[in-house]
């Protein structure tokens, strides 16, 4: 990254938005608002007022949470970054709501020990969870050990009681738009890596929406 470019995070998988913008060197703004069954509607007045006075030439790449989470909001945000990203010719990179989770916990949480996996679960509908455990990695932001899947309280406690290492619990249930920041450090680290993803590629992640999207098909 250069001092003159960007890269913007959106975060609409709750009804919390959440945007952040940082250059990586000397500048990082990020802020909530709790919009609730307003976020379809306003949230692109406020990501246009939000992005100011930077421009969206400025941008070079956007992250956007990708699920499990509401399925309108998370369905507004995948779409509009990945328009924006087509229009700019950028890079997309579509992050888990639960890795970005389990990420701004490892970051403000003292309590969390070093060296232990994080096993996140979120409520979800139909009397299951969404879960996923991650390990973190130094410079590198997080490891997928189990992907995200939507399954029953049991199975979930069950798998827990079978985890070969340690593990601290996080309960993601509200207040998630506060980690659009650790969302965007997240695809800050893949940038690093080298990766490049195409915006084609961001698809939505419901977890308990079977049928494929035709709108989220590769053009």
């Amino acid at each position: 990254m250069f001092p003159s470019k960007y890269a913007l995070a959106i975060h609409t998988s709750s009804p919390e938005l959440g945007l952040a913008i940082s250059n990586f060197a000397d500048e990082v703004r990020s802020q909530t608002w709790d919009l609730g069954r307003e976020l379809s509607t306003q949230f692109h007045q406020y990501l246009a007022e939000f992005i100011q006075p930077q421009t969206w030439s400025d941008l070079a790449f956007i992250a956007v949470a990708k699920g499990p989470g509401s399925f309108t909001g998370t369905r507004i945000g995948v779409v509009t970054a990945r328009t924006l990203a087509q229009q700019l010719d950028i890079p997309l990179f579509a992050i888990s709501t639960l890795a970005a989770a389990a990420y701004f916990q490892k970051l403000t949480n003292t309590s969390i020990p070093d060296n232990t996996d994080l096993a996140v679960q979120m409520p979800a509908q139909r009397g299951q969870i969404f879960a996923g455990i991650y390990k973190p990695s130094p410079n590198a932001g997080l490891t997928t050990l189990l992907p995200d899947s939507a399954m029953t309280l049991e199975q979930w406690q069950q798998t827990l009681a079978g985890w070969p290492n340690s593990y601290y619990q996080i309960h993601a249930e509200a207040g998630l738009g506060a980690s659009v920041g650790s969302l965007l450090t997240l695809a800050y680290f893949d940038w690093q890596q080298g990766l490049s993803p195409n915006w084609s590629e961001a698809l939505p992640f419901y977890g308990q929406h079977p049928v494929e999207d035709k709108n989220f098909t590769a053009q």
